[in-house]
């Protein structure tokens, strides 16, 4: 069994709605229940931000504090985490104007937010993700990116790399006579930062769907199959430098192209996630909305699974208003599965009796204006 990853403490200061937020837990399951714009979202987002990012609702760091706060916001957490238990804090401070936040691993000042993966893995589903498969490219390789950063830590440094070497390129390209030398350099960093993205995009997908198929017809949730399209499709059975000096050669005779149209068009910027219903044998696009949540909520749990078995520790999970479009039976099972996991899962819904299947393996808190009780 993977290692247990829990929060035993939660404090927030001026996050949200909350002003100040104290919360003891037991290392159960967390189920919070409540009206509409109470602030479970802004708890489970709270929780987000022990993740490198902007957290689940993907918010300027601006518009995170309490209205009316003077400062920042502060999120601080004790983890039994991947390396022992953790004081984590992080949040920003009225200076810092939006533009970035600050981490603190038990008291010492963290060099990047990437150090938050050494100890702990968050993994979310939410309502705003419910039109990932009918949405466009960039929601899927957001989605995609977001499950490799969880198993490979440098995916995120490695993308944002490539972003700023492909905005050089495209400034320089934008100029009347740009110099050779120096778009030869950014092309060479592309095209290294291009394929290493690209491949950790494929090895994750190529593992999932060996997981996928390896559960199929075991649980309530219909198995998808993944294939990743729009960026040297049938390159891959190559060797990586031989792929690499393709997508150079590429890079390099498109330039006239690439200035004409003001952007890059080559690239991993350009793949997408190309998903089908198995057993209908269906694009999940062209699905029902159920069968799209069905299909939505079997990915992550398998690939919660994954970085459980990969990584021997379990993930925390965050599941916003997850029952709400599940019947009874299929409900009890979704618990069985996240329970088997052997992490824990923060979920929230407007009603207690939908989580009734969780029994004593769950602490139920209710939230209302800003404050939360047993």
């Amino acid at each position: 069994m993977p290692h247990k990853v829990s929060l035993s403490r939660l404090k927030l200061t001026d996050f949200r709605n909350y002003a100040a937020l104290s919360l003891a837990l037991d290392g159960r399951h967390v189920v919070l229940t409540g009206q509409n714009g109470a602030g479970k979202t802004n708890l489970m987002e709270a929780v987000s931000f022990l993740s490198p990012g902007r957290g689940l609702r993907r918010a300027a760091y601006g518009d995170v504090p309490r209205a009316g706060a003077s400062g920042g916001f502060s999120v601080f957490a004790t983890v039994d985490g991947m390396a022992g238990e953790v004081d984590i804090g992080t949040g920003t401070e009225g200076g810092d104007e939006g533009q970035s936040r600050r981490l603190r691993i038990n008291g010492t000042p963290a060099r990047t937010v990437d150090e938050l993966l050494d100890h702990l893995r968050v993994l979310w589903l939410t309502p705003a993700m419910d039109g990932l498969f009918t949405g466009p490219s960039a929601d899927r390789r957001r989605f995609l990116d977001r499950l490799v950063l969880s198993l490979d830590p440098e995916h995120g440094r490695r993308a944002a790399d490539f972003e700023k070497a492909m905005r050089g390129r495209n400034r320089l390209l934008s100029e009347p006579r740009p110099d050779p030398a120096w778009l030869s350099a950014l092309e060479s960093q592309m095209a290294a930062l291009g394929i290493a993205m690209a491949h950790a995009r494929h090895e994750l997908v190529g593992l999932l769907s060996g997981l996928v198929e390896a559960a199929r017809d075991d649980g309530p949730f219909p198995s998808a199959t993944l294939r990743l399209s729009g960026f040297l499709d049938a390159e891959w059975q190559r060797p990586a430098y031989e792929i690499e000096e393709t997508y150079l050669a590429l890079l390099r005779e498109g330039r006239h192209r690439d200035a004409a149209a003001g952007r890059t068009l080559d690239g991993p910027h350009r793949a997408d996630l190309l998903i089908r219903h198995r057993e209908k044998d269906m694009e999940a696009e062209r699905c029902s909305t159920g069968e799209q949540k069905a299909l939505l909520v079997g990915l992550v749990l398998a690939h919660a699974g994954l970085v459980a078995g990969m990584t021997g520790h379990a993930p925390v999970l965050l599941l916003d208003e997850i029952a709400a479009h599940l019947d009874e039976s299929r409900r009890a099972a979704l618990f069985d599965r996240v329970d088997g996991l052997g992490g824990q899962a923060f979920m929230t819904g407007t009603d207690r009796a939908m989580f009734a299947a969780l029994g004593e393996r769950a602490q139920f808190l209710t939230v209302a204006d800003g404050s939360i009780a047993p």
